[in-house]
C-alpha cells in the first residue's frame, strides 16, 4: 500500500516524472530507491541548481539526505545530486515486492521472474546485451553493489542484471549450459516492464486528453511561442497539454519528445498496438496513397509531427490553420497512417 510522503511544493518545471522509494525508515540515509519517471539530477537543492543529466525510468539510486523539498541522491556510478521530492512524483512503497534483493553469495544459481534488461555494465545506460526472460537460469557471480549483480547465462555470457526482487529469485534453480535463448536485445512481446499501476496510468492519461481538449481551436503556428497558448505546433501542443494535466514538462520539439518516449523503452512501430493516450510520430507527407510510402525505409525517416492517440483510429494535435487548429483527426485508411514512424507512452 502506497503512502504519500510529506514534502514542499515545488516548480513542476523542474520535474519529468516520479521517484517510487523503497520501504524506508524514518530517515533517508543510504536508503534504496528506484527512478519510475525521468527526472532531472541537479547540482543543488534548487531548480536553479544546474542539470547534471535526466535520471532515466528504472535506474536505480541511493538517497542520502532529505532536504527541504528535495531529495540528495547518488547514482549507480556514485555521482551526487539532488532531484524533487514534490508528493505529486514521489510515493513510499511498502510490501515485499518493492524491496531490494538482499546480497547474494558468490556462486548461487537463480531464476529470472520476470523479463529484465541483461546489460554489459552495472549500469541503466550500459548497453542491453538481450532481454532475459522469466524461466531463465543464471549464476550470480557476485553482487557488484546495491544495484546490481553480476551473473552469467547457460550460454557464459557475462553480465550485469538488477538486483530488484520482482526480476530474479536469487539461491533457486540450476543452470544448465546452452539452456537459454542466446538472442538479440529485442523486447519480449509483452509489455513485463510497464509500470504496474494501470489505474494510476489511465487516470493521468485520461488528464492529458482532457487538458489537451480543452484548446480545441486554438490557431495553428508552426515555431510557436513555448510560453504561451495562443497558438500551437504540433509539439508546442503535446508539451502544453502534460504541462497542464500533469506538470510534466516534455521537450520542446517532436523529434526529441520521440527520443524521450523511446527512452521509456515502451514503444511500438506498430499502429494497431497503440493505447489511448500514447504519443504518435508521423514522418513527412508525401502523398494521401499507401503506395506514395512503399519501399521507404521508416527507421531512417525524420519525424516531423506528433499527437495524442485517442484510441478508436483517432488522433489529437495541430498541423495547420485550414483544418482548424488543434483537432481531431481519423488516423486509419488516411496519410497518417500511411507516416506513422512509432508511438509510445510518455508516462
Amino acid at each position: 500500500m502506497k503512502q504519500k510522503v510529506a514534502a514542499a511544493t515545488v516548480t513542476a518545471a523542474i520535474m519529468f516524472g516520479s521517484l517510487t522509494v523503497l520501504p524506508a525508515p524514518a530517515a533517508y540515509a543510504a536508503q534504496a530507491a528506484e527512478v519510475t519517471w525521468g527526472v532531472n539530477m541537479r547540482t543543488a537543492p534548487s531548480a536553479s541548481g544546474d542539470v547534471i543529466r535526466m535520471l532515466k525510468k528504472g535506474e536505480s539510486i541511493s538517497i542520502i539526505d532529505e532536504t527541504g523539498s528535495w531529495y540528495k541522491i547518488s547514482d549507480a556510478s556514485g555521482k551526487v545530486g539532488y532531484i524533487s521530492s514534490n508528493t505529486k512524483y514521489t510515493d513510499m512503497v511498502s510490501g515485499s515486492s518493492a524491496q531490494t534483493v538482499t546480497a547474494a553469495s558468490a556462486g548461487s544459481n537463480a531464476v529470472v521472474k520476470k523479463s529484465v534488461s541483461f546489460r554489459k555494465g552495472p549500469s541503466t545506460s550500459s548497453s542491453r546485451i538481450r532481454y532475459m526472460k522469466a524461466g531463465e537460469q543464471v549464476k550470480v557471480t557476485s553482487k557488484y553493489n546495491s544495484y546490481w549483480y553480476a551473473v552469467t547465462d547457460a550460454n557464459g555470457v557475462k553480465g550485469y542484471v538488477s538486483t530488484q526482487s520482482q526480476y530474479l529469485s536469487v539461491g533457486s534453480g540450476t543452470v544448465s549450459s546452452g539452456t537459454t535463448n542466446s538472442g538479440s536485445a529485442t523486447a519480449p512481446s509483452a509489455p513485463t516492464q510497464t509500470p504496474s499501476t494501470p489505474a494510476s496510468t489511465n487516470a493521468s492519461v485520461e488528464k492529458v486528453i482532457a487538458a489537451g481538449m480543452k484548446y480545441l481551436g486554438t490557431p495553428y503556428e508552426f515555431g510557436s511561442n513555448r510560453n504561451t497558448t495562443a497558438t500551437f505546433d504540433c509539439s508546442d501542443f503535446v508539451r502544453q497539454a502534460f504541462k497542464d494535466a500533469l506538470g510534466i514538462t516534455l521537450p520542446a520539439d517532436s523529434r526529441q519528445q520521440g527520443e524521450y518516449v523511446k527512452n521509456k523503452g515502451n514503444y511500438t512501430t506498430n499502429i494497431n498496438n497503440l493505447k489511448r493516450g500514447d504519443l504518435m510520430f508521423f514522418m513527412s507527407y508525401k502523398g494521401s496513397s499507401a503506395s506514395a510510402y512503399s519501399g521507404i525505409n521508416k527507421s531512417s525517416q525524420k519525424i516531423t509531427h506528433c499527437g495524442i492517440y485517442l484510441g478508436d483510429g483517432k488522433i489529437l494535435h495541430t498541423y495547420s490553420n485550414e483544418s482548424g487548429g488543434v483537432t481531431t483527426s481519423v488516423v486509419t485508411g488516411k496519410h497518417w497512417e500511411y507516416r506513422f514512424l512509432f508511438g509510445g507512452s510518455a508516462l
